[in-house]
């Protein structure tokens, strides 16, 4: 039996470990950068029970109209250093994975690494890697410029 496919990206954010990690988990935060590049303004919707075991939702319109959304429950948090959520698109919901985030301080800022483990396919890992790396983009110049929504 194969290993089935992952994806860890890095991104160095000029932002505290405790702001990055709100934004990912306080819905009135999160509204603000989540989805990819095409993510049309304004569209995100999100709601999280931030505890071991609690639900999370994200939806989202892209800029073609098409409503995209995730779920899944938290399986651990460690406020301000990490956050593990199994991870299930509502388009594909016999392909759950398991998204792993970290926070590391470093002078300057943060080392953030995401990881996404248990992709269906390397089709399912280079779409993920396409959503992921505008999110984290997104989240960077919210984070940057004070993330005070």
């Amino acid at each position: 039996m194969t290993d089935k496919p992952s994806l860890t990206l890095k991104r160095q954010l000029k932002a505290s470990p405790a702001r990055i990690f709100k934004a990912w988990t306080d819905p009135a935060k999160l509204v603000h950068w989540f989805g990819p590049h095409d993510t049309a303004e304004g569209s995100v919707e999100a709601e999280t029970d931030l505890r071991v075991g609690g639900a999370f939702r994200i939806r989202f319109k892209t800029a073609d109209g098409q409503q995209q959304e995730a779920n899944g429950s938290y399986q651990a948090l460690v406020p301000d250093q990490s956050l593990a959520m199994n991870w299930t698109w509502l388009v594909d919901p016999e392909a759950p994975s398991l998204v792993t985030v970290t926070f590391h301080g470093e002078q300057g800022g943060t080392m953030l690494t995401l990881t996404q483990e248990g992709l269906a396919d390397e089709a399912s890992r280079a779409s993920q890697q396409v959503i992921w790396t505008g999110a984290i983009e997104r989240l960077e110049r919210f984070v940057t410029r004070g993330g005070k929504k």
